[in-house]
Parts: structure tokens; C-alpha cells; sequence
């Protein structure tokens, strides 16, 4: 009998102040997605950062009448220097790239613009070396070893571009998180005037109750469940904004990137693993909020 009572009084709460419940729907369910979307992009970066630990080089250019003239690296400066890579302690492995497997490369790389593939000739590309160092860590051993070593044109450290490429990634999900908590501290005040306002139209009958003797936790209950209840059902939505994002954004939007390799994707593991969170965050939020208000500002 009290069961019953209680839920059939968070549906009269809910039902009564609608536009209200909505509205706390609505902003915690934005909040909630976009912690989960921060979340997210927290997971991307981890997977993206795998991808690449391993994958780390040096590319060591060589000038262009070294790349124009030994295309098999068997003339000095390409051979002392090769040899000088091969023998240094911190180097993994050294590979040789000259302009025409410079070039194919460029063309599986950028398969997806022709037009690009078009204007570029394999004399604008030059030969390299790619250097795999023991210690991804330490580009410098390369960059400072041996920049100005005769047929060295240029040394570029692929973490330099790596570094930018996950501040980026990183700028996003404080953004994300940024937002996340403003729109929480919306969805906070929201849930405590929806509460109060409740428990004011109420106020009649709660009083009448109190003086047959229910107890103040008894006739709080069911304003505290319907805090929890629009909380778990913005959660649920957030879930699916989620889910909506993966599909319209990720999945179509940053498609050839990941294709390419470029990124990891996120999987529907991934928000999988995200949703219980969500659930929590939310509940924890809406019920503590709903508790204090209660104490605080309802006398009931």
C-alpha cells in the first residue's frame, strides 16, 4: 500500500510540473552527453595513442641531387650516412625510401584526392631515410645528431606533428568538460526549484499527512524519486545523443580518417563501458541535490 502511494505520487509530481520536468530532462540529458562525449574522446586518444607508440619515426630527407642521382643509396654521402644510422645505438631500424617509392606512397596515402596526386611529380617528393629509434622518446638523438651532415637536407620528428595532433584532441575534451559543467550547474538548480516548487503545491496534503503521523522521510520520498526519476530518464537520453553522435558524426563525418588510420573510432563498446557512469552521475546528482533541497529549503 505505501509502494503504491509513493509511485503514484512521483507520477501526480511529474505529471503537475511538466514543462519543469522537461526542462530538467532536457539540461541534464545535454550535460550528461557531454561528460559522456568528453569521456569519449578521453577513450579516442588512448586508443589513437596506442595506435601510434610503435609507429613513431624520424624521416632523415636527403638533399635533391643525392635523391636525383643514387637512387639505390650505393654512393657516398647516402651510404656513410645509412651507415652512420645503422650503427648508432639509439636507432631501431633505418629504412631507405627513394623518390619513386616516396611517390607510390604518396599516392596510397592520398588515394582519396586525386587532383592532389595529380598536380604532385615524384621529382617534387625527395629520398629519405626512415629512422625507428629504440627510444621514440628521444627524436633528438636524430634531429641534433645529424642535422647538417653532408646529403642531409632536412629532419623532421613525426611527434612534433603527433604532439599538436593530440593537444588538439585534448582542447576538445576540456571543452567538452567545460561545457559539461555548466550545463550541471543548470541541471543542479533546475532539479532543486523543481523540487521545492512540488513540494509547495503539495504542501497541503503533506501537512495533512504529517499530522497522522507519517514521518518526514515518508512524505519526502517521493519528491526525492522524482528528482532521481528525470535524472535516470535524462540519462537514458544522453545515452542515446551518444549513440545518434557516433552514428551521424563519427561514423560519417570523420569516416576517411578512420579508414585511413589515421584515428582509432569510437566502438559501441566503448559507450557501452561509458553508460553506467552516466546512469550514476546522474542518480548520485539528482538524488543528493533533491536530499539537500529537501532539508535545506522544505520544512515537510
Amino acid at each position: 500500500m505505501r509502494a503504491s502511494f509513493v509511485f503514484s505520487e512521483v507520477l501526480t509530481g511529474l505529471r503537475r510540473n511538466i514543462t519543469m520536468t522537461i526542462a530538467m530532462i532536457i539540461t541534464t540529458a545535454i550535460s550528461l552527453a557531454m561528460l559522456g562525449g568528453g569521456l569519449l574522446v578521453v577513450r579516442m586518444i588512448d586508443k589513437t595513442q596506442s595506435l601510434y607508440q610503435d609507429k613513431v619515426e624520424v624521416s632523415v630527407y636527403l638533399t635533391k641531387d643525392v635523391s636525383s642521382t643514387d637512387k639505390d643509396c650505393a654512393n657516398d654521402p647516402c651510404r656513410s650516412l645509412r651507415g652512420q644510422l645503422e650503427n648508432d645505438p639509439a636507432v631501431e631500424t633505418v629504412t631507405f625510401e627513394n623518390r619513386d617509392q616516396a611517390y607510390e606512397r604518396f599516392k596510397e596515402i592520398f588515394a582519396a584526392q586525386p587532383e592532389l596526386v595529380k598536380l604532385t611529380r615524384p621529382e617534387a617528393l625527395p629520398a629519405s631515410f626512415r629512422v625507428k629509434l629504440k627510444d621514440p622518446d628521444r627524436p633528438e638523438v636524430i634531429t641534433q645528431g645529424y642535422a647538417g651532415k653532408p646529403g642531409v637536407d632536412a629532419i623532421t620528428d613525426q611527434s612534433e606533428f603527433l604532439d599538436r595532433f593530440f593537444n588538439v584532441l585534448n582542447g576538445l575534451r576540456n571543452l567538452t568538460f567545460s561545457v559539461a559543467l555548466v550545463m550541471a550547474i543548470a541541471a543542479l538548480l533546475l532539479i532543486s526549484n523543481t523540487v521545492q516548487l512540488s513540494a509547495f503545491t503539495r504542501r497541503t496534503e503533506v501537512g495533512i499527512m504529517r499530522l497522522v503521523g507519517a514521518t518526514r522521510w515518508y512524505t519526502q520520498l517521493p519528491f526525492l524519486l522524482e528528482a532521481m526519476v528525470t535524472g535516470l530518464v535524462g540519462a537514458l537520453v544522453a545515452i542515446g545523443l551518444l549513440v545518434g553522435g557516433k552514428v551521424v558524426f563519427l561514423d560519417d563525418v570523420l569516416s576517411d580518417s578512420i579508414n585511413s588510420g589515421v584515428v582509432r573510432s569510437v566502438d559501441g563498446l566503448d559507450i557501452l563501458l561509458v553508460s553506467p557512469w552516466l546512469l550514476l552521475v546522474a542518480l548520485g546528482i539528482s538524488g543528493v541535490t533533491g536530499y539537500v533541497t529537501l532539508r535545506l529549503y522544505v520544512r515537510t
